[in-house]
């Protein structure tokens, strides 16, 4: 792999939770009563008749008067009383399932247009028939979304409402394609009103408010701060920590990056995190995280693939080498699935040699897949040095085939890889006990891996990733990647 010169090293993008939900005023409650339930079912069709602005005539579309701004609220003040999960779900599902695409329009204006396609018209008449065939194509309840977004707070409501509508579809309390659409029409407008030029970016120091450092801090997941001397550190010489806020709620963190500058790419999520860079000039730039990378990278500037951030250039002349050093998910239950195939069928060894399986099964005393999957599962073996040393090349190997390997779809099975992936980063080094806190070894067995970006290579990579779903790796993970396809017959 070539390098950049002196750089700029990455350790870990994060994406923020939600703010807790806020303490619901009292408000309609489901209850198991059917005359209860059939009183709450008439105030949910009722509120919606009355707060779902209906879709003007296509000739009156823009001159119609927005809805007043009380029948939003009351929405918003009726969902708000709903403090059961299925209560919300039932609002939901009700709204979807009857203010959604009229029709009857949708067949009348689908005619039109296949009809004009059939006979000779002017370009002007057949594109006003397919302008109002997207009108129509238009659900109803767009245009609440649309007016409660322009509430206070009501950008916050929405994105809020849709995790709520995840939820209740994971939990089965609400399914079906109309609910499936209008998951897919909100998502669409929150994506459009939280596109970069609606984001601000802003430097987190020790000088900023203790409410924005609490909020940093808490978001903090993969290495918590332990208090506020250490999340000092953090914002300290040859840190920097910026977070994305949308112009809706200013000083609210959304997105929290936290860069260590670094004479090295790390390899150790203890090192960026415990210890103070001790080269005087600092070469390279850690962003750590496990966020969606089109955010991360948008760190250093707006535009589609990363750039360096000017300020820090004119501070840090020399920067030039961009890494992350990531989490991988999902590991350990995928290799727990494995073990657990193999252990059903007694005597089949598909993952390891058989000098591997010999120094294994005596480290554990019994076989390899019954033991391993006990051993893992209780994160006790990183205590045995002889078992973490036998277990260091096979699961380097199949970390490797993992992350490079297992598809969905033909993209990375692991989000993680998945979106770094997706933004032109380079899958380049795999590493051993990079966290071996709890947390770090339940999910991935202590491994991390490093996501290097080439600033001037991540569009042709992403395309390529896109399009063709190549996957760029350095020769360390291809290596690795070769030695689990020898010794493994997956």
């Amino acid at each position: 792999m070539r390098g950049l010169g002196p750089g700029l090293t990455a350790r870990r993008l994060l994406p923020l939770r939600l703010p807790p939900r806020p303490q619901r005023p009292p408000g309609p409650r489901l209850s198991s009563g059917t005359a209860a339930a059939g009183a709450l079912e008439r105030a949910m069709d009722e509120l919606l008749r009355r707060s779902v602005p209906a879709m003007p005539a296509y000739e009156l579309r823009e001159k119609t008067p927005a809805p007043a701004e009380n029948q939003c609220a009351d929405f918003v003040s009726f969902y708000g009383g709903l403090a059961e999960a299925a209560e919300r779900a039932e609002l939901l599902g009700r709204l979807a399932g009857g203010f959604g695409v009229d029709h009857s329009q949708v067949m009348e204006q689908s005619a039109g247009v296949l009809q004009l396609h059939q006979q000779p018209r002017e370009t002007a008449v057949l594109l006003q028939a397919e302008d109002r065939l997207r009108y129509a194509l238009v659900p109803r309840y767009r245009g609440l979304f649309h007016h409660i977004s322009k509430l206070d707070g009501g950008v916050r409501f929405l994105v809020q409402l849709r995790a709520d509508l995840l939820e209740a579809q994971a939990l089965k309390l609400v399914e079906g394609p109309h609910v499936r659409e209008m998951n897919g029409v909100l998502k669409g407008m929150l994506s459009e009103w939280f596109s970069s030029g609606f984001l601000n970016l802003e430097r987190v120091t020790w000088h900023s408010s203790c409410e924005v450092l609490q909020k940093v801090s808490e978001s903090e997941a993969v290495h918590p701060v332990k208090n506020w001397m250490d999340m000092k550190r953090r914002v300290g010489p040859y840190r920097r920590c910026y977070f994305f806020s949308h112009c809706t709620t200013p000083g609210e963190p959304l997105v929290v990056l936290h860069v260590a500058l670094t004479s090295e790419i790390s390899s150790n999520i203890q090192v960026p995190a415990d210890a103070q860079d001790k080269a005087g000039v600092p070469q390279k730039v850690f962003l750590y995280g496990d966020t969606p990378a089109e955010l991360s990278l948008h760190v250093f500037s707006p535009p589609s693939f990363p750039r360096p951030n000017p300020a820090l250039q004119k501070e840090f002349p020399h920067l030039g080498t961009f890494s992350s050093l990531s989490p991988i998910p999902g590991f350990t239950k995928w290799l727990l699935g494995l073990l657990n195939s193999q252990a059903k069928d007694h005597g089949r060894n598909e993952l390891f040699t058989d000098s591997e399986c010999k120094e294994i099964s005596e480290i554990t005393g019994g076989p390899i897949s019954e033991t391993l999957k006990v051993f893992l599962s209780s994160n006790e073996w990183i205590k045995s040095e002889r078992l973490v040393r036998a277990l260091q090349a096979p699961l380097m190997r199949l970390c490797a085939w993992y992350l490079y390997g297992e598809k969905h779809r033909g993209y990375a099975l692991n989000p993680v890889a998945n979106f770094h992936l997706q933004n032109g980063a380079v899958l380049w080094r795999i590493n051993w006990m990079a966290d071996v806190s709890l947390k770090g070894v339940t999910s991935s067995c202590g491994l991390m891996v490093n996501y290097r970006y080439y600033l001037e290579d991540t569009a042709t990579n992403s395309i390529a990733y896109l399009g063709s779903k190549n996957i760029k790796a350095s020769e360390q993970v291809l290596s690795l990647v070769a030695q689990f396809q020898k010794n493994s017959k997956l």
